[in-house]
């Protein structure tokens, strides 16, 4: 199967789109839940960088884009440590005003796509149920498949930003069977959680490396163009 064909009218995929609108939730938005476990962490640096790149590209995060995360043993009010705040100041994100929360039901009942740090967090996401599978998968792996879509066959970005996402998802679920992950640490992002501010680093770049294809993806937009 080709990336093409993927994103032809696949029907499981189709599914994805229409559970979102059984809960009662409008359909002019599109939110992208990032999971980690502590949510101090990891899916902090992933929900400030995609908001900071996303406006980066399209100049506002909007356009019925809403980012935000979770953890599924999330420390429910606390801040972001402070080595996660220092690394999203070097990347110009702001790091302000952020509190922890423990991954919920309707959290996930709201998301239409979420980014998990690691296999076992997409594990746990999923087995909420809440039709979760289709639209989960971790953050390297939604970039692996991104990677194989041709933006050709995306919606354009005139057509708006919601509708172009909910696209870019049904195409990586397609896809998910087809193309497997090399070794499974490569679909992990590792913990930082009190390590010095070096390893912080390079889990930022990391995490950097994967949402730049996504966001591109999303918006329609490159920066490295």
């Amino acid at each position: 199967m080709t990336a093409p064909e993927a994103g032809r009218g696949i029907g499981i995929g189709e599914r994805v789109a229409e559970e979102t609108t059984t809960f009662g939730f409008p359909r002019d938005t599109f939110r992208i839940l990032h999971v980690s476990t502590g949510n101090v962490c990891r899916s902090p640096i992933t929900e400030r960088l995609t908001r900071h790149f996303v406006t980066e590209r399209l100049g506002v995060l909007g356009g019925g884009l809403i980012v935000e995360s979770a953890g599924t043993w999330g420390h429910e009010g606390a801040p972001m440590e402070a080595n996660a705040e220092t690394v999203l100041g070097e990347f110009g994100a702001d790091a302000s005003g952020f509190f922890g929360r423990e991954l919920l039901d309707e959290h996930v009942i709201r998301a239409d796509l979420v980014l998990t740090a690691t296999r076992d967090h997409r594990a746990q996401v999923i087995s909420m149920g809440h039709s979760a599978g289709l639209r989960t998968f971790t953050l390297k792996e939604f970039t692996r498949l991104v990677r194989a879509i041709d933006p050709a066959t995306l919606p354009p970005l005139e057509d708006g930003v919601v509708t172009r996402a909910r696209a870019l998802v049904r195409a990586a679920a397609a896809l998910r069977g087809w193309l497997l992950a090399p070794t499974a640490e490569a679909d992990e992002v590792y913990d930082p959680y009190g390590a010095p501010l070096t390893f912080f680093r390079s889990i930022g770049d990391e995490i950097h490396q994967a949402l730049d294809p996504v966001v591109t993806a999303l918006t329609g937009v490159n920066t490295r163009a």
